[in-house]
């Protein structure tokens, strides 16, 4: 990758110095594995969350552990195997306060003492997702290392496409590796001086650039040092990361969560995380994407573009398309335009692409119900809750007996049985992978009563693998490889069974961008084209 300088962007609490700068997933295991039977959809790696105090320090106002176990609450649909949080007083470089443990944020942290004795002036989060077998305390984020300019915790959501290499590499050089993630590697090359040297002292802008020039991607980080945050996102862009603005509570009228006008208002710290639905329940408001390949600093001084890394010629970003299909929450933006909005056309798109003559429309719950309304929405069919969902099932439920693992999905759903009796009923997915969960759910709504069942997909095929974040089964489990398309509808239980096209989702996606018009989307796991070589 070659680097190119860019005009210096540099933010001091409530201002702007160039305001035309502004507005522009952590791996399991390094060997690919497939996801458990009660497992069957798409799983995301992390989530990475971090906030620095305004100064003067020490801060007496801001409680930043409890600002950053917030932000990875908010979160916690990245993921829900482990969590840790690192904090920093930011004058001693060694001072640093760490927690970790296997769970949900809830469970960590259930504690208040630990948050307490958390207390300091920056902070970098993390809550993990791994690839089975990899679910392991030592796996657990953010990593603590020292580096001969001191300690550093590093955060990270994605993976790596030349891990396998790249562990070699650094094992060949005599140094020993710990655990399996794909995290400490990158925390491997961070911890090294960089090609150009530091004849200045610390430059982890030069640090970062090295990294980039190591692996092209996919990942976004968060790392922590003495008084400092730097957040960078690979030069593809492939995993999401922003920065918002902490509000003082006394510059929000009414204590009202979502006020968004800045003007005027005093600013008390600076946040950094994978999805802005986070901002919200900290009194934060979104300021702005980070760029692909942008490298920033954020201080209690306020927060400094450093570089942006440009990618070889002609090639595009490629931010992947499945935050908008399904991971991020809905009320996030990405490439500023909202998530619900894009799901919501992806159905609107899909009603006019494959049309059929029902009684109702609705979703498998959650994340397909924007998309289920906008098939509404075009169709003029009514749409109405078939399935009532069971929050409480995750994935530390007792393994089932076999009479239980007969029921399937029913440990999961319910059927609303008076609105599905006698009805032809469109149901909307977001996505079908495997499709071991919707043929059962398919079964549900018939014992119900529903006598038509069609299935509508709010996503193309899912036909390949993705080595960059995403828990995708191997290319022999996915069901669109292995059952022909004209007889998917009878082996699955339903009437027919369509899929949004690809150019259907690209002019979803696409149709409300605002930041860059010419940036691209990763779609590799439907069409196949990667949007770099693979070195698995």
């Amino acid at each position: 990758n070659n680097s190119n300088n860019i005009n210096t962007e540099t933010v001091y609490n409530n201002h702007s110095m160039d305001s035309s700068a502004a507005c522009g997933g952590c791996s399991g295991d390094s060997s690919k594995q497939s996801c458990s039977e009660d497992d069957a959809g798409l799983q995301e790696a992390c989530g990475v969350f971090a906030c620095v105090s305004r100064g003067p320090w020490p801060n007496c106002f801001l409680d930043v552990p409890q600002v950053i176990c917030l932000g990875l609450v908010a979160l916690q649909h990245r993921g829900q195997e482990s969590a840790g949080i690192v904090t920093g007083d930011g004058i001693v470089t060694n001072n640093i306060k760490q927690h970790k443990g296997m769970g949900l944020i809830s469970t960590v942290f259930r504690d208040d003492n630990i948050l307490h004795n958390l207390r300091g002036n920056l902070g970098v989060g993390h809550t993990r997702y791994s690839t089975a077998g990899s679910s392991e305390i030592v796996n657990c984020q953010p990593f603590v290392v020292d580096t001969i300019h001191g300690r550093i915790a590093v955060a990270h959501n994605g993976e790596l496409i030349n891990a396998n290499s790249l562990r070699n590499k650094i094992l060949k050089s005599g140094v020993g590796l710990s655990t399996s993630s794909d995290s400490e590697l990158i925390t491997q090359l961070l911890v090294r001086t960089p090609p150009c040297g530091e004849p200045d002292g610390p430059d982890f802008s030069a640090r970062i650039q090295h990294l980039m020039a190591s692996t092209p991607t996919a990942y976004a980080i968060v790392i922590m040092h003495k008084d400092t945050l730097y957040a960078a996102r690979d030069p593809y862009g492939l995993r999401p990361l922003c920065v918002g603005r902490l509000l003082s509570t006394s510059s929000v009228p009414n204590g009202d969560v979502n006020y968004m006008e800045s003007a005027g208002s005093v600013v008390e710290g600076w946040v950094v995380s994978s999805e802005s639905c986070s901002f919200s329940s900290i009194g934060a408001e979104y300021y702005r994407d980070l760029l692909p390949g942008e490298i920033v600093a954020l201080s209690q001084t306020g927060i400094k573009s450093l570089k942006v890394v440009s990618r070889p010629s002609n090639t595009p970003s490629a931010f992947c398309v499945f935050e908008y299909v399904y991971f991020s929450r809905p009320d996030s933006i990405h490439e500023g335009q909202m998530v619900y909005t894009v799901r919501l056309r992806c159905g609107q798109q899909l009603a006019r692409e494959h049309p059929v003559e029902a009684d109702i429309v609705s979703t498998v719950p959650e994340s397909a119900t924007p998309a289920a309304l906008g098939f509404s929405d075009v169709s003029k069919i009514p749409y109405v809750e078939v399935l009532t969902k069971n929050r409480y099932i995750g994935r530390t439920f007792i393994q089932p007996s076999a009479r239980l693992r007969k029921l399937g999905v029913a440990k999961k759903f319910g059927a609303l049985s008076e609105n599905v009796q006698g009805k032809r009923v469109v149901l909307i997915d977001d996505s079908v992978v495997r499709g071991n969960t919707i043929a059962p759910i398919i079964q549900l709504l018939r014992k119900a009563g529903a006598t038509e069942i069609h299935i509508r997909v709010a996503s193309p095929p899912v036909k390949h693998p993705c080595y960059m974040g995403i828990n995708i089964p191997t290319k022999e489990e996915l069901i669109a490889n292995n059952i022909p398309m004209d007889k998917l509808a009878s082996h699955i239980g339903a009437d027919s069974i369509k899929y949004l096209s690809l150019e259907g989702l690209k002019t979803a996606v696409t149709t409300g961008v605002k930041t860059d018009k010419t940036s691209g989307h990763c779609m590799a796991c439907l069409s196949g084209k990667y949007p770099v070589a693979l070195d698995w």
